[in-house]
């Protein structure tokens, strides 16, 4: 009877354990590991206009990945007439309003460390945010720097993303101001640059520097791409990156 006391007792707590809060969000953390890119030499660019990449998935040298919970982003390149550079943008539509939820498109060409990186995008829809981001140095989905646009706050951040937790960064000089309001109108087309060096970023929207943060936590190079938010449904069109 003892022995089956402690069993049970054992079982309990396991049982306790394992349906934690905690447990659950360290399980949710779980992501694959990304597939190495050769790292680019300063001068080394890359243009991604979608223009020639086949209609109703990703590009061929994108694929997709994400932060937090809910469902997986839906990433398609697609006709918009309204496109920068004509006739294709790359569409996140998926709208599950799920808060914590950050669809990517990552690029695989290359690893930089060093950039510039730029992208055109329209906010299209979403309830909860109607967001666009550049991701940079990311070493998976849980591990990157994010700086992103948001059409219903009217602001510009930039965060990093430590072991899936999301963290904005201060702004040289200012501290914790949660980025910069900027406008950021909806439906139309803005572009969103960032240009990073050693571990200072400088934050640029429509060709106005916003702002600066300066960072230590990835200091190595990773990936480059596309990020959204929760229910944002968000057109992107020639996403650029040169490495310095």
């Amino acid at each position: 009877m003892k022995k089956l006391t402690l069993c049970v007792s054992a079982l309990a707590i396991f049982i306790v354990v394992a349906c934690s809060p905690q447990a659950t969000r360290s399980e949710n953390n779980t992501v694959p590991a990304e597939t190495p890119a050769p790292a680019q030499e300063p001068g080394k660019a890359f243009t991604y206009n979608f223009d020639k990449d086949p209609a109703g998935g990703l590009p061929p040298k994108f694929h997709s990945a994400l932060t937090g919970s809910g469902a997986q982003g839906q990433w398609a390149v697609t006709a918009d007439p309204s496109a920068p550079s004509q006739p294709n943008v790359l569409a996140q539509t998926s709208a599950d309003k799920t808060s914590y939820r950050f669809p990517l498109a990552i690029a695989d060409e290359g690893s930089f460390r060093d950039l510039d990186l730029s992208v055109r995008f329209k906010t299209i829809s979403g309830r909860v945010d109607q967001a666009a981001g550049l991701v940079w140095r990311l070493k998976d989905a849980n591990n990157y720097y994010i700086v992103r646009a948001n059409a219903l706050e009217g602001n510009v951040v930039l965060y990093k993303v430590q072991s899936g937790k999301r963290t904005d960064l201060p702004v040289r000089g200012e501290g914790r101001t949660y980025g910069k309001k900027a406008s950021v109108p909806s439906g139309q087309w803005n572009e969103l640059r960032v240009s990073a060096a050693g571990n200072l970023f400088k934050v640029y929207l429509n060709n106005q520097k916003l702002y600066e943060v300066e960072d230590s936590t990835f200091p190595e190079g990773g990936k480059v791409g596309l990020w959204t938010k929760a229910d944002s449904v968000t057109h992107f069109d020639d996403l650029r990156v040169t490495a310095k």
